[in-house]
């Protein structure tokens, strides 16, 4: 898969010559209505026997727009994004870096750049795609393809009679409903970091943890204890996750991501690892004493063995 990186106005001469279908998105999280809009596109290109593209954003939309007060997560970051559409047969990613310059494009000034200009003899979004200020929707892109490209909207996506989007998507992973997050996703949530020290708490308790310093602009689920799997190098390793404040051993702590891999006994100092996030188990709860946490740990164990074991 090629990827072509747009800072607005481009030049002519990054622009791939060949006809393509175009799907257009933001994609986060690349979920099952995403996944329908990049299919729609692919069986298009298939049958006319071109190129497919995809056309995204390099950051949220809404940057342009509006003050933050926390940073910006998302559910894939753009490396995950384009491996994920690389998976799905996709030939060109043209990534636009969205700026307020961009923003301001008309929305014919936009079709036609960023469309006709793309060559695309086809575009491809979803129902509720929008591309500009006032009427860039897809209700009124046929008037702006004046017959240049056919225009192809893909309606709502359902799974079991909820709209599959990426701000329900992102609420689940808040509430630490991965489970309902994976349907919507079709894979389960993924984060990477790096394997950091950490206090060595867990190795006293008998349960050493990988405390991993997560990659910005990810977004991870709440806090609670979780059933997990971490890929270091080439290999998959099960486990179970704290996301949490350690509130047993005092008030006030930071957030810390820690995470505690069966059967491993491998020093991993340094490793820049990735995360599938499977199973809410449980809540942060204080314990009274280190008895009662180890205890807990033990039962843990044992719930994410299983759950990992009937759900391979």
């Amino acid at each position: 898969m090629e990827v072509i990186h747009l800072h607005h106005p481009y030049k002519p001469d990054q622009i791939k010559k060949d006809p393509i279908v175009l799907a257009m998105g933001f994609f986060d999280g690349v979920h099952a209505g995403h996944r329908m809009v990049i299919q729609k596109a692919a069986a298009e290109a298939k049958k006319r026997g071109i190129k497919l593209a995809v056309l995204t954003y390099d950051h949220h939309p809404s940057v342009a727009f509006k003050t933050y007060k926390t940073p910006l997560t998302y559910l894939t970051t753009l490396p995950k994004k384009l491996e994920i559409l690389a998976s799905l047969g996709v030939d060109i990613v043209y990534v636009v870096n969205f700026t307020s310059q961009f923003s301001k494009l008309a929305p014919q000034d936009f079709v036609n750049q960023y469309m006709v200009g793309l060559h695309a003899t086809a575009v491809v979004a979803g129902f509720d795609h929008t591309y500009g200020p006032k009427n860039a929707d897809m209700l009124h892109l046929p008037v702006y393809a004046e017959n240049r490209f056919d225009v192809i909207e893909v309606q709502q996506v359902n799974v079991d009679g909820q709209e599959s989007a990426s701000t329900r998507t992102r609420q689940l992973i808040d509430n630490g409903d991965l489970d309902e997050a994976k349907r919507l996703l079709l894979r389960p949530h993924e984060t990477t970091g790096l394997i950091v020290h950490g206090e060595a708490r867990g190795r006293e308790l008998g349960y050493p943890t990988a405390n991993v310093e997560t990659t910005a602009g990810e977004r991870l689920p709440g806090v609670g204890i979780y059933v997990v799997e971490m890929k270091i190098g080439d290999d998959w390793y099960p486990g179970m996750a704290s996301i949490g404040y350690n509130v047993t051993f005092g008030e006030n702590r930071p957030k810390t991501v820690e995470i505690n891999l069966f059967d491993f006994h491998n020093a991993i100092y340094g490793e820049t690892v990735q995360v599938k996030w499977h199973h809410f188990l449980r809540g942060e709860v204080k314990f009274a004493n280190r008895e009662e946490l180890i205890d807990q740990l033990a039962k843990d164990e044992q719930q994410s063995r299983l759950f990992l074991k009937d759900n391979q």
